[in-house]
Order: structure tokens, then sequence, then C-alpha cells
């Protein structure tokens, strides 16, 4: 993750802080506590510590054409979730950065040289995008023109498609044993969290018929969540 070096004389170096969040279930239920260290990375000079910052993220029209296509063709639909998604990216400029509070009891000659991309970095996304579309490409999908986070691979066994937002992927196919293969060759990579049958994505909860994931047509009902509880719409693909 980082060294613990000398305080460079002549260096840009940003900040770090403790972040303390509480994870939600999507019922509203208490999940889990969790707490990481951001670096402050509006303290990055443009040019200097990073270039572009823009990546893409899935849009919601392509996320429910993805449901209605699994329904009509009897597909399966995985989801799965890319633990510490930010850090995979490749680090190409030297970043250097404060210890965190507390952190070697505050001593102030000490710096942390980042080896890793890290939460909080204007260009962490950028990065962990172009590493995972990386990845993706080179097991032999290509990436759709009207969404650049759809992925789609046509082979003699079947179509499979993948969709990702930010660290959250939707894996839809006809071939069930080419999805265990994309996802084992993603394990190879990233860690990941198989959650199994999709049933909420993006404020959707995602409802499956009991015969989904077989031939034939099937049923999806869509509660949005995302929304007040006064204005909630349910839909049935």
């Amino acid at each position: 993750m980082w060294d613990i070096v000398a305080r460079p004389l002549h260096a840009s170096i940003i900040g770090s802080k403790w972040v303390f969040d509480v994870k939600l279930h999507p019922n509203g239920s208490l999940g889990r506590f969790k707490t990481r260290v951001v670096a402050q990375g509006f303290k990055q000079e443009f040019e200097i510590d990073y270039e572009e910052t823009f990546a893409p993220v899935a849009k919601m029209q392509t996320v429910k054409t993805l449901f209605v296509v699994a329904a009509l063709r009897g597909w399966c639909l995985k989801k799965l979730d890319v633990k510490n998604a930010f850090l995979h990216g490749d680090l190409k400029k030297t970043i250097y950065m404060e210890c965190p509070p507390g952190y070697l009891g505050g001593d102030k000659s000490k710096v942390c040289l980042l080896h890793r991309f890290f939460y909080g970095l204007k260009h962490t996304t950028r990065a962990w995008f172009e590493k995972f579309q990386d990845t993706i490409l080179l097991a032999g999908f290509t990436h759709s023109d009207n969404d650049p986070s759809l992925f789609v691979q046509r082979i003699d066994r079947g179509i499979t498609i993948l969709l990702i937002y930010v660290d959250d992927m939707l894996i839809s196919g006809y071939n069930v044993g080419r999805i265990q293969e994309l996802t084992a060759t993603l394990h190879a990579t990233f860690h990941l969290k198989e959650l199994g049958d999709v049933s909420y994505f993006l404020g959707l909860e995602v409802q499956l018929g009991e015969a989904f994931g077989r031939f034939g047509s099937n049923r999806i009902e869509i509660m949005y969540t995302g929304f007040p509880s006064s204005i909630k719409s349910q839909t049935e693909l």
C-alpha cells in the first residue's frame, strides 16, 4: 500500500484523514460500520499529480434494458462486488501522503510513499476503470458504442454480457458455465464478492420469478427504492 519514508524537501505532499461510515441494508436496517484512511485529493495539482479524472458509469436505461433482455431470453442475472476496487489502479506518478492522524505518534518527519491508488485521489476512479477495462477486453469482450460500461462477448457458446457501475457488476448470459469461467478470470485479478442472483442494484429492488434463469420468458419485478416511499412505483417486465 505504502512505504514510510523521510519527508522529501521539494515535493508535493497531500494530506490524509480517517473517514467513518455506516453501511445499511436495502431495507434501511443497520449493516455494518466501516472506517478507512483517505487521501485529501483536493491538494493535488493538475498536470503534476494527475491529468484526466473522468470515468464512465452505466446508464440507468442500459441497466433496465439488460433486465428486460435477461427476462425475455431466460438468462441468469448475477451480481458481483469488487472489494477495494479503487486500490487496483496502476499508479504512474510518485505521490507522497501525510501519515494518517495518530499514525507513528504524529511524527512529522515521515510521510507515506504510495505504491497503489488510494481513496480520495482525484484520478482514482478513472484508474480503476482503465484497469478493469484492460482486464475484461483481454478476456475477449468488447465494449458497447452506446455505453462504455457495457461489455459483450459473442462466441459459439452464446452471448455473455457484463455491466459495471463503479465497483458493482451485473453478469448475464445464456451459458452459465461461461459466466462461471468469467467470474474465475476476474477473481484472478480482483478481489470479488459473489452476491448471487441480483436482488438490489442502483436503488432498484429486483425480485426474480421462480423460473428465472431457465429457458423461456420469465418475470422480473422492480421496486424503485431509491426514492421516498410516498413515490415508489412498481414495474413488471
